[in-house]
């Protein structure tokens, strides 16, 4: 086989830029079959992104024997039965982040995945791409020492479509499983353990103080790593100014980078500020789809998968006091 042919099922926002385009532009990857439940808008995503086929029918486009693989960027509630019946139909998937609705769905897809030998990926992209890649180039080269401390934090006013929460899923916790932190602090727990391995002990507090929604709006918690290093973490998206920060702190100097935007790194070492800038690529998750396809070719290996997506997943359940 020289080239994966991917399939996409819920092909909605988060493909026309962010991904979608990601699968026609790497190397050794097409785009074959679109697939969402309104069958006017898969054929309109197809026509606008030049996919040969569309689907409004997820068992349709899985049961295609030109899909050799499938990416689901369905909301966390279809997320595990769709990952089951790819396994079912023996094809690796691409699932979106979060992994799941909780830990325990994590589990049930990596088990059905273990038991069909089929590869099971999450789109934890930031794991793949050069912003990111330097910052753990910094800590794995003790560019500032010894790690001994991790604080992140995400701040955010509400936004105005959140007034008609219906109209927008990812504060529903029957479609989401939560709320934003759910749907975002994911990015910057993931990308920690990928910098400074797995969390081993996780514990918090999730509240709804701003009553716009059902879902939590603030969590606030504190976490070990296996290695030692301890963290704290803070998320609130009730708040009048917007923060976005994460500080890895070691004994000659810290880190410290945004989540969600690509301004500049602060290297803080021996005395010495450096301000490091590298942009995001158009298509984020370009590099992380790269990875995958060469890893299915036999050409290398993909740094998110099953198992380090349901770490993730487990951690935000800590944070969330769930059991």
């Amino acid at each position: 086989m020289q080239s994966i042919r991917w399939g996409i099922i819920g092909c909605g926002d988060v493909t026309e830029v962010k991904s979608g385009p990601g699968f026609q532009k790497a190397e050794g990857s097409q785009l074959v079959a679109v697939m969402r439940r309104n069958g006017a808008l898969a054929a309109d995503y197809a026509a606008r992104h030049g996919v040969p086929r569309w689907y409004d029918d997820a068992d349709a486009l899985i049961a295609d024997a030109d899909v050799d693989a499938v990416y689901v960027a369905t909301p966390p509630s279809t997320h595990k039965d769709y990952v089951l019946r790819c396994a079912a139909a023996g094809k690796p998937v691409l699932v979106e982040k979060p992994m799941a609705m909780s830990h325990a769905e994590c589990l049930d897809m990596n088990t059905a995945c273990r038991a069909a030998d089929v590869p099971l990926f999450v789109a934890y992209y930031r794991r793949a791409l050069p912003r990111y890649l330097k910052i753990k180039a910094l800590v794995d080269s003790g560019a500032i020492g010894e790690v001994r401390m991790v604080n992140t934090r995400f701040h955010r006013p509400p936004l105005e479509r959140e007034n008609d929460p219906s109209q927008y899923w990812r504060v529903d916790p029957a479609l989401a499983g939560g709320g934003y932190f759910i749907d975002m602090a994911g990015h910057a727990l993931d990308f920690l353990d990928f910098v400074l391995g797995p969390i081993a002990q996780a514990s918090g507090f999730a509240g709804n103080l701003g009553g716009r929604y059902a879902a939590e709006d603030v969590v606030s918690g504190s976490f070990r790593f296996a290695s030692g290093v301890q963290g704290t973490g803070q998320w609130c998206y009730t708040v009048a100014e917007q923060q976005d920060q994460t500080e890895i702190l070691g004994s000659h100097g810290s880190v410290r980078f945004s989540v969600f935007d690509d301004s500049p790194l602060q290297l803080y070492a021996n005395g010495n500020t450096e301000s490091i800038a590298i942009a995001n690529p158009l298509h984020v998750h370009q590099p992380l789809i790269q990875t995958i396809v060469d890893t299915l070719l036999g050409k290398g290996e993909c740094p998110s998968d099953g198992a380090s997506g349901a770490r993730t997943s487990w951690v935000m359940d800590q944070l969330m006091g769930r059991e």
